[in-house]
């Protein structure tokens, strides 16, 4: 089947969305229990992590299939456009949960604070604010590993941009460059992220400012490893010829969602570590 026909095509029954669904219980249910200090939650994660690699294997397998297979038409690839970008405004929607609940215990939770001092000495009246007696000193300021990060996270949407260009010139070279660049970009970002979290002098139960910070941040990170794998198996099929310039939407889609990190990481570095 051509990707000229008109027929529009739909996949067969798939048992992915339940292993994704096993997968991610697994994780967040063991790392809901490794946080109370329940001996099963680390296992739990481990066995959730290695069912989500399965589940990536197999899924992104299917799909790569689907693609070089030729079954995909115009009214196909614009269903994907279409479907990536209310994603991506899901994911819009999942971030802007938490910068709202940092917002509400900046901005409207203060006063509330104040007057708890009267009742509690000693009690921080400040932000940040993680409960009687505690003052979080010695995190990591904007301008040292944050703004490095900054940087990295920047170059590396350029480095995309640059491949996205060699791929619409079918220069194979610079779009396999490119995304070498990236996905190295990538990676260093997350591995300067964790060395931060191992420099911080508070943890997630430090009350909401902990909470607040490890959620976004966090979150964040995770994003951008899923990121940098995607990109990774967009290296793979570049290297095994996939692509041209008319039909590469497996490529643009990885690369909004990489824009859509790089932006998220912009508000996060201002209103998380700047303000």
């Amino acid at each position: 089947m051509s990707q000229s026909t008109k027929n529009y095509y739909l996949p067969g029954p798939s048992f992915w969305p339940l292993i994704a669904s096993i997968a991610l219980f697994l994780i967040f249910g063991g790392f809901a229990l490794a946080l109370n200090q329940i001996g099963s939650g680390k296992p739990l994660m481990i066995a959730g992590v290695l069912v989500f690699v399965y589940l990536l294997h197999g899924w992104f397998g299917e799909v790569i299939k689907e693609s070089v297979s030729k079954v995909y038409n115009k009214q196909v690839d614009l269903s994907f456009r279409w479907g990536m970008g209310w994603f991506i405004f899901s994911e819009v929607m999942f971030f802007f949960g938490f910068f709202g609940a940092l917002f509400y215990a900046r901005n409207v939770s203060l006063h509330w604070i104040a007057d708890a001092q009267l009742l509690w000495p000693g009690f921080v009246a400040s932000w940040p604010s993680a409960g009687p007696k505690l003052v979080l000193e010695g995190s990591i300021g904007p301008w040292g590993l944050p703004a490095i990060n900054t940087l990295l996270l920047l170059t590396s949407g350029a480095t995309l941009t640059w491949a996205h260009w060699g791929l619409m010139k079918n220069n194979r070279n610079q779009l396999t460059i490119g995304l070498v660049l990236t996905i190295l970009l990538g990676f260093a970002f997350v591995l300067l992220q964790a060395h931060e979290y191992g420099e911080n002098v508070f943890t997630i139960k430090s009350g909401i400012y902990g909470a607040t910070f490890y959620m976004l941040t966090g979150f964040h990170g995770l994003h951008v490893t899923m990121g940098a794998i995607m990109l990774t198996i967009i290296l793979l099929r570049v290297r095994s010829g996939h692509f041209d310039a008319h039909n590469h939407f497996g490529f643009e889609a990885v690369a909004w969602y990489w824009h859509f990190v790089d932006v998220v990481w912009l508000f996060l570095f201002i209103f998380v570590y700047w303000l």
